[in-house]
């Protein structure tokens, strides 16, 4: 990895993770978004829905994770209307791959920057989940995963320890609940929410919208 890759991937903070679980996924983030020592907005959603059945959670730089993921909606939804067939999540994750791949080794003075996890159901109804490096490498991940987010080893260490084979969503949502409040509690580029969403046969739902705030701001506007 080159010295001006390493500067752009240490400049953001961020705090995702993917859960795989017997009857689904559950994919979980703050909302923090840092700029150097700055914290630029305190409120943003970094998990999105791409579609019905489609889940992305991106790290890295801000503006590259909103546009690449407004492309890779419009394509799927191209590729889905062509082949009359709706796309794996395979097929999603390869996708995005080829986007940030492509997107990372264009000639600019300002490079992109972004990894994700992709998480989501077949028709088949098999549930799948990825994770995505800045270089637009794929791993498909078979129990859980933190992407490259700086809230990554104190994320890693409770999921190494709580999570179980054949786990149920009910408990993949109490333990992503545990590493993103561990997270925000001693990663400064992550903090001010989480976000938990979870994947099984009857959809997409979000499960947890909590905003953290300071405690005189609580006390404030009772």
């Amino acid at each position: 990895m080159d010295d001006e890759l390493k500067k752009n991937i240490l400049k953001t903070g961020t705090s995702i993770l993917g859960i795989v679980c017997k009857d689904g996924i559950v994919m979980a983030a703050d909302r923090q978004v840092t700029a150097g020592n700055i914290v630029m907005a305190k409120n943003e959603r970094k998990i999105s829905q791409i579609n019905d059945y489609t889940l992305i959670a991106a790290t890295g730089m801000v503006s590259d994770s909103q546009m690449l993921t407004k492309v890779l909606t419009a394509e799927l939804k191209l590729k889905e209307l062509r082949s009359k067939a709706r796309p794996s999540i395979k097929d999603a994750t390869g996708l995005f791959s080829m986007l940030i791949y492509r997107n990372i080794r264009q000639l600019s003075p300002i490079m992109g920057v972004v990894g994700a996890l992709v998480g989501g159901y077949n028709s088949d109804g098999t549930f799948e989940l990825y994770t995505l490096d800045f270089g637009g490498a794929i791993y498909k991940v078979e129990d859980y995963d933190a992407n490259f987010g700086s809230g990554m080893p104190y994320i890693l260490g409770i999921l190494e320890r709580g999570y179980k084979k054949e786990m149920s969503v009910k408990d993949g949502i109490q333990l992503a609940i545990e590493c993103i409040k561990s997270s925000t509690q001693r990663d400064t580029g992550s903090g001010h929410g989480i976000d938990v969403f979870v994947i099984t046969k009857d959809g997409i739902r979000q499960e947890v919208e909590e905003r953290i705030e300071p405690r005189y701001v609580a006390e404030e506007r009772k």
